[in-house]
């Protein structure tokens, strides 16, 4: 007996603690990683403000050539106006033009009237003896003041129409300088019409290419647009990344805070159970040491050296003493690992074969305790044989009510208690192997399941 628990207490220096209740850990972006989706956003928010710069200049260009359209539009209409008026004034001069040039046909034509009328004169008074020459003055006049009358009369009528001739000459001469003053400005007219035109053509050349470049701009910027809108997407992607993993930082470092909570829980709970395991184990190995002693005793009364009755340290003691002796016999296993078919009154064994389960945890070359060979373990300590099965083990004492059950009392689980069993420690706690992969623990009591009734070994 000794030895078996200088196994366990071996084994449970060796064996892993009790198992946590932390989930697997969440992952943990890297610190290059979240200085890389933060130098994204950043690089992302340069991107979209250089765009909306961008934009900006894009709409004051557009406006600016907007405004350029306008003014081309207002020297166009200004060009057709001056063209109109060049029409004008070129339709004008045409008009004063022939004005002029029949004004000019009228004054020739009266100078040829007047003079063919002058020439009709003097043949008509040739022909009737009329008074015209110096001789036939003379020669048929009544005397000197007949010949100065006639003379006279010829000096007046000569002078008469040399002074129209004057005007007639005149006139032509001025309607000759208007015809040509007029061809002048028709010539000017003419030529402003055609630069009118010309600059018509210019100005509206100009409109075609400031609504090409307005029309080019306002692509560009619906280009910019696009390209920021896309951007803005890529920007709130890479904030999007930087959130979840900064999420992600902080659900790995609040699992790593429950991890180390819980480790040092596990370590202070592995410590009190190596103590208690370290302390039943001293209570037990004195039960034990009293039960060779009164082994021996009775050993020597039995030959005759020693007389009167005398009882064994064990069945001496109380039945509070008693579980007492079974609860620290089992709690000196605290921490030996889990083997199906494990265990019997001396301590731990190698398990066995299912072919299932606990064949893949190795249980079959591994010693340990399976629930039912903790039990035979625990209340062998006073002297209690139990069957390896906690079906039988279920019917082998006095079953009470389980919310009646008192400290070392077992608990079971399944049809007939065929699941599971383990040893109630009072208080909602048990002390249980609980399966392939895990070690002798205490834990509280799993009521989901539980047998109706609990089995009661002493007292």
């Amino acid at each position: 007996m000794g030895a078996g628990l200088f196994v366990a207490g071996a084994m449970l220096l060796t064996s892993p603690g009790m198992s946590m209740a932390v989930p697997p850990p969440p992952p943990n972006p890297s610190d290059s990683q979240l200085r890389d989706a933060a130098g994204a956003v950043t690089q992302g928010v340069g991107h979209v403000s250089e765009l909306i710069n961008r934009i900006a200049q894009a709409d004051q260009d557009l406006q600016n050539l907007i405004g350029r359209v306008q003014i081309k539009r207002e020297a166009a209409n200004k060009a057709l106006v001056d063209l109109q008026r060049a029409r004008s004034v070129a339709a004008e001069a045409a008009a004063a033009v022939q004005t002029a040039q029949r004004q000019l046909s009228d004054a020739g034509t009266a100078i040829q009237r007047a003079q063919e009328q002058f020439e009709q004169y003097v043949s008509t008074g040739y022909q009737q003896g009329a008074p015209v020459g110096s001789l036939t003055m003379f020669l048929g006049s009544d005397g000197p003041d007949d010949v100065l009358t006639r003379a006279r009369l010829m000096e007046v009528v000569r002078q008469a129409f040399e002074n129209a001739m004057v005007d007639l000459q005149r006139a032509r001469a001025q309607e000759a300088n208007e015809v040509s003053s007029n061809k002048a400005a028709k010539q000017r007219a003419d030529a402003a019409a055609d630069d009118a035109r010309r600059k018509e053509q210019a100005a509206k050349q100009a409109i075609s290419e400031a609504e090409d470049a307005a029309q080019q701009q306002a692509a560009e910027r619906a280009r910019i647009e696009a390209n920021k809108q896309e951007a803005e997407q890529e920007l709130a992607a890479a904030r999007n990344n930087v959130e979840g993993l900064q999420s992600q930082r902080e659900v790995y470092e609040e699992w790593d805070r429950r991890r180390q909570a819980e480790e040092a829980a596990a370590r202070a709970a592995q410590e009190a159970a190596r103590k208690a395991a370290a302390e039943a184990a001293a209570r037990a190995a004195a039960d034990s040491a009293a039960q060779a002693a009164a082994d021996a005793v009775a050993a020597s009364q039995e030959n005759g050296n020693l007389t009167g009755t005398v009882d064994t340290a064990v069945a001496s003691k109380s039945a509070a003493q008693k579980i007492e002796i079974v609860i620290d016999r089992g709690m000196s296993q605290l921490g030996v690992r889990y083997s199906w078919g494990g265990g019997n009154a001396n301590g731990p064994t190698l398990g066995v074969r299912d072919g299932g389960v606990a064949d893949t945890y190795g249980d079959y070359k591994n010693v340990g305790y399976d629930c039912s060979g903790l039990m035979v373990y625990a209340f062998a300590g006073v002297g209690i044989s139990l069957p390896k099965y906690s079906g039988y083990q279920y019917t082998a004492g006095k079953q009470v009510p389980v919310d009646q059950a008192r400290r070392g009392d077992m608990l079971f689980w399944g049809p007939g208690g065929s699941q599971h069993v383990a040893l109630y420690l009072g208080d909602g706690q048990m002390l249980e192997a609980p399966f392939s992969g895990g070690v002798v623990r205490v834990a509280p009591v799993r009521w989901s399941g539980i047998q109706p009734y609990a089995v009661r070994m002493i007292g």
